[in-house]
């Protein structure tokens, strides 16, 4: 575990190699994923920027190799390059608009639509080419799928049999891999 949600440290870390997830507390007590990141990807860096506790837990999947920054570093590096403060934005930005478009989609598409949707935001994101195929690089349960997708896990196992026999995806033990990226899109544009 890089960090626990509440918690009160300030460091962020520069995520190498390896894949972490990204869990919350729901009021119920409920574990709810809220995002992968991999390699590239920055996490912590909230509580770097802001020192209020962290608001989610961020535990590894496996093997990560990560740079740990210590918020004095961290804010140093955002004063002093503007390309680093421009990045860091940017990976704000793109971590808001996944957050906004997922309270959007919760209330209004129906889950067959959410789950093309995240499944072709993952493929986007950590897709690897694999034949004529593009297999998610991101190793994710059904529950943590249906977490993502904002819904109940057996409603998310029949969608994703919708899918499987539309021959848009694959799915194997804790692999998706997408077989139609176009047909994955018309069905998540709905």
């Amino acid at each position: 575990m890089l960090f626990r949600e509440g918690e009160s440290t300030n460091h962020a870390f520069l995520l190498v190699d390896g894949c972490v997830k990204v869990t919350g507390t729901t009021p119920e007590g409920h574990l709810a994923l809220l995002a992968v990141r991999v390699g590239g990807d920055l996490v912590g860096e909230l509580a770097a920027m802001d020192g209020q506790p962290r608001v989610a837990t961020v535990t590894t999947a496996g093997r990560v190799r990560a740079r740990f920054l210590s918020q004095a570093d961290f804010r140093r590096s955002l004063a002093g390059f503007s390309e680093i403060a421009i990045a860091v934005s940017s990976s704000v930005g793109v971590k808001l608009r996944w957050a906004t478009r997922r309270r959007i989609d919760f209330g209004s598409r129906e889950v067959r639509i959410r789950l093309a949707r995240v499944l072709a935001e993952l493929a986007g994101s950590y897709g690897i080419p694999s034949g004529e195929h593009i297999r998610i690089g991101v190793s994710l349960t059904q529950p943590e799928l249906a977490a993502l997708v904002g819904a109940a896990e057996p409603t998310v196992h029949r969608a994703l049999a919708g899918l499987r026999r539309e021959n848009i995806v694959e799915t194997g033990y804790r692999r998706v891999c997408v077989c139609d990226r176009a047909r994955l899109g018309e069905v998540a544009d709905g």
